[in-house]
């Protein structure tokens, strides 16, 4: 008994002991307005391996935390993020009482205000975007600028595009097997449903993928994680659309193990910012969760966000010159009404079923299976034996006639004969009828009816010479991916992923309007004979609306793809290792039997097939629990896209000769400083693309020999460049000083130098040289001199210095300033190889020709840099325990009038044509450009109920 008694004080005794030598933090998160619990927020101490969720009333404790001064670090999505200072003093537990988050009210605005600048700028029939979605990643100040500032000059982080990026919604990768990129149409529209996300910049390790090296952006929509309540808003803007409405509501989890949550928008515009640009979108979205178990959860989320929108023409100076920076080339009034010919529809609904299983309490396994379906059409008018519609089509310009040349004299040059009579004749109509005259084409499908006095007393339908069609692709796509992570041990997470993704793929051209005509002939009128069929399995087609014709395919492609990865978490040092593996095959079937490629147009193409695998680690060192050093590399080689594979799908079923993975490797490093008042950030980076193909189409002249006597020089042709390098370098600055409780001031900058770091290949197929016996549709152009040459589309420096107030009454104003330069335009490869100085008439080079003049004329441009000046503000009331929040914002507050980037023409392909047109002094092919938006404003009302 006296043994049992003992026994027992001892055990009383070592817990009290222990008790008392308990050094730790709690405390409780709350939501600074609604002054309610804020459940699984990340509350971190920096510095150390100590992480947890906040219970579902908002209550974290840590235990056996380092005495002295530390630094509490809480993170919730949609909240500004904290950082305080605490002192632990050993053997106590500091409690920190209330800790209150206040609402992110101006970077969740922001992201409304950057989705405006989502405008695709390529014109093919891709469906993807160019602008890349993790400009609106983070908090950081440099992330905030590249966004929400630098974003209206189409800024790209590293000068890398979006389809470096990997874009994830719950865990299934939504990049196009296409092109690469994301479809942000696809979910746009929906800002509150997919405001819970979560992001990697670079190659920083992601818990849901190996990701990309421009990084990792996961949308999660699991119905139970919403924040309870409705959200209504009204915006108004004049930028891409007038007005837009949304309205969500979430249930939360109720006692019935139920919760769902819906979503719905519209926006508006006859008119966007450029000349004949209408816009029309719907978004539709639904998330139902139903808990199953302590255990399981089954989560089903659909989208559903058809939308159209009016393109807007890139435009030559002399265009630019006669009309306006908003001017747009591709509509015209019919009946009073804007009608643009060139349109682009999205309608691909996402259906998402997800199973959540918690393994244990260090261990989870969630599984999605995910269908998408639906169409990408963009218009265009299609004409035979008629002249172009293109009301800019450089036969109408003054510049023809200023620019005239003699005919060529054997080996010399014709002399210069502008024609300056016409070039104001030409001036004049333009300026008259500087739009599509759609009456013009009604009545070119139309024949006179005569009468008996031989007069015209009316008109019929005939033959159309002109129609109105899309470029339609209509896509199928089923994705299965399952997720693990496990805390495996205290310093250890494994993450781990695998997917598949079946595509099936309809390619065709579909007749939509005979503009007054009774039907169509579905032939190639630069042909003759069967070189003119279209499809010789069914020729000499008469096509009418809804019909197929010109060109009609499928495409099938298989993915599967696995990663791991090993998180190793120490007071002083963290760490992690990655890898991905891949397996990816394409193949293409034609529908049609191609008159100029009767033997490989139709039927399946041989099989393509890549594996590929992917390498990445990265270290963070804590100097302190302000201070911080990260590396970051990675190491990956990545398939062709089925853009780049097939070059010329429309047609045959060709390959790229010697197609084969690029080669990437990507380095950073970065040195961290963060206290409550004061963040900063210096980054370097280091990147490498190896061995691309990429694939462009467009018009040129004079360009073809082949050495069979045959020269053509008019073609539209596709050009493929091989084995292409980039090399990108630079550093990014972020500075954010808290100067008082009201007042804080921001610094960002970028610096980068991105250039393509080889000569590639350049191969031409021209399909007018198919139909000539003997000779070969694919020209071997050899190298192009394009090393050095910077890659364009982007500024490759931008600095934006910030000022913000913000009021304890809840109002706030904030202004910027933004220095972007180092912008240039995209070059032509084919002027840049040998081919260049030959006279594709005689074989021989032109005698005329110098390098010196040739390195003036072949001088990349590039764009003047530009200030740009921001002002955002916004107030919040509470009402009867509602919040109405109103945000402001207004860009290029100057109405400075820039470019955001542009191309040279291809057309002229050899040195005497672009010598001629350029020492005319009004080049009838010069560089074309896109325009930014002017002063433009932002109006968002927000209620929450």
């Amino acid at each position: 008994m006296k043994k049992a008694l003992l026994t027992l004080f001892f055990i009383f005794h070592l817990g009290f002991v222990f008790s008392q030598n308990q050094t730790g933090i709690s405390g409780r998160v709350l939501d600074s307005k609604t002054q309610m619990p804020l459940a699984s927020v990340v509350v971190t101490v920096q510095n150390t391996t100590l992480m947890q969720l906040t219970t579902a009333n908002g209550e974290f404790i840590f235990q056996s935390v380092p005495a002295g001064e530390q630094l509490l670090f809480i993170k919730s999505q949609g909240f500004k993020d904290a950082l305080f200072p605490v002192t632990i003093v050993e053997n106590e537990t500091t409690n920190l009482g209330d800790v209150f988050l206040d609402d992110d009210q101006i970077t969740d605005l922001q992201v409304s205000v950057i989705r405006l600048f989502e405008n695709d700028l390529t014109d093919d029939n891709s469906g993807s975007e160019s602008t890349s979605g993790l400009l609106q990643s983070s908090k950081d100040a440099f992330q905030q600028a590249a966004a929400f500032n630098w974003g209206q000059a189409r800024f790209r982080i590293r000068g890398l595009d979006s389809e470096n990026a990997t874009t994830m919604i719950n865990g299934v990768t939504m990049n196009k097997r296409y092109d690469g990129r994301p479809q942000w149409n696809n979910w746009g529209g929906l800002n509150d449903a997919t405001r819970n996300q979560e992001f990697s910049i670079g190659t920083a390790p992601s818990d849901y993928s190996f990701g990309g090296i421009l990084g990792t952006q996961e949308i999660n929509t699991r119905a139970s994680i919403y924040r309870p309540g409705l959200r209504v808003t009204f915006s108004g803007t004049n930028s891409n659309y007038s007005w837009r409405t949304m309205g969500t509501y979430a249930s939360g989890m109720g006692s019935s193990g139920w919760a769902f949550v819906v979503s719905a928008g519209k926006r508006l515009a006859q008119e966007g910012y450029f000349e004949g640009t209408p816009y029309d979108a719907n978004s539709f979205f639904m998330s139902v969760e139903k808990k199953l178990s302590d255990k399981h959860s089954l989560n089903f989320s659909g989208f559903y966000t058809p939308n159209s929108r009016g393109k807007n023409s890139p435009n030559t100076a002399e265009v630019t010159q006669l009309t306006s920076e908003k001017y747009n080339s591709y509509w015209g009034y019919q009946e009073g009404k804007i009608r643009n010919a060139r349109t682009k529809t999205i309608e691909e609904p996402i259906l998402m079923l997800n199973h959540y299983f918690k393994i244990n309490d260090h261990s989870n396994l969630n599984t999605s299976l995910m269908y998408q379906f639906g169409k990408i059409g963009n218009t265009n008018i299609d004409y035979q034996n008629a002249n172009s519609p293109d009301p800019t089509y450089f036969r109408n310009l003054p510049s023809y006639y200023t620019s005239l040349y003699a005919p060529d004299q054997g080996e010399f040059s014709g002399a210069f004969t502008p024609d300056f009579d016409n070039a104001e004749k030409s001036k004049a109509t333009f300026l008259t009828q500087p739009q599509i005259n759609w009456e013009a084409m009604y009545r070119a499908n139309q024949m006179p009816i005569l009468g008996n006095n031989g007069t015209i007393t009316g008109y019929e339908p005939a033959q159309s010479h002109y129609v109105l069609y899309e470029d339609r692709t209509d896509d199928k796509t089923i994705t299965a991916t399952t997720n693990f992570s496990s805390q495996l041990s205290e310093n250890l997470i494994l993450n781990a992923g695998a997917s598949f993704s079946n595509l099936k793929s309809h390619n065709y051209q579909k007749l939509l309007d005979l503009l007054g005509g009774t039907y169509f002939q579905d032939i190639d009128a630069f042909y003759k004979g069967n070189q003119a069929q279209s499809d010789l399995n069914n020729p000499n087609r008469q096509v009418v609306v809804g019909d197929l014709y010109g060109y009609n395919y499928k495409y099938e492609a298989n993915t599967l793809e696995a990663f791991t990865q090993f998180k190793f978490n120490y007071e002083k040092a963290d760490f992690y290792l990655a890898q991905s593996f891949s397996s990816t095959n394409y193949q293409r079937e034609g529908l049609y039997k191609n008159g100029i490629y009767e033997t490989i147009s139709f039927g399946k193409s041989e099989k393509v097939q890549f594996e590929n695998f992917g390498f990445k680690g990265g270290l963070t060192y804590k100097i302190s629990g302000k201070q911080m050093i990260t590396f970051n590399a990675a190491h990956l080689t990545k398939a062709p896209t089925i853009r780049n594979t097939f070059p010329n799908a429309r047609l045959n079923n060709s390959i790229v000769d010697g197609l084969q993975s690029e080669n990437i490797n990507s380095l950073d490093a970065s040195y961290l400083f963060r206290t409550p008042k004061v963040k900063a950030r210096i980054t370097g980076f280091y990147t490498t693309i190896k061995d691309a193909t990429s694939t462009s189409f467009f018009y040129a002249e004079g360009i073809f020999d082949n050495g069979a006597g045959y020269n053509n020089t008019n073609a539209f042709v596709s050009q493929t460049l091989s084995h292409l390098n980039k090399k990108n370098i630079g550093a990014e600055f972020s500075f954010e000083y808290q100067v008082t409780a009201t007042i804080k001031t921001s610094l960002s900058a970028g610096y980068g130098r991105y250039t393509f770091d080889s000569n590639p290949n350049v191969s031409i197929n021209n399909d007018a040289v198919a139909t000539v016996e003997n000779a070969k549709p694919t020209f071997d152009f050899g190298t192009a001199l394009l090393k050095n040459y910077k890659q364009a589309g982007t500024p490759q420096q931008a600095i934006a210095l910030g000022l913000e107030y913000r009021d304890p009454k809840y109002w706030w104003i904030g202004t910027n300033i933004n220095y972007l330069a180092e912008t240039y335009i995209d070059v032509s490869p084919i002027t840049r190889t040998n081919r260049f100085y030959i006279n594709p008439t005689s074989g021989f080079p032109f005698p005329e020709a110098t390098e010196e003049r040739a390195a003036v004329l072949l001088k990349q441009e590039k764009l003047d840099p530009l200030l740009l000046l921001n002002f955002t503000g916004g107030k919040s009331w509470r009402i009867k325990g509602k919040y109405l929040g109103l945000f402001v914002s207004v860009n290029n507050a100057l109405d400075i009038k820039y470019k955001t980037g542009g191309y040279e023409q291809a057309r002229n392909g050899n040195y005497r044509q672009i010598n001629q047109d350029v020492s005319s002094g009004t080049p009838s092919f010069g560089n074309k450009y896109f325009y930014g938006y002017g002063r433009t404003y932002f109006v968002n009302l927000s209620l929450n109920l």
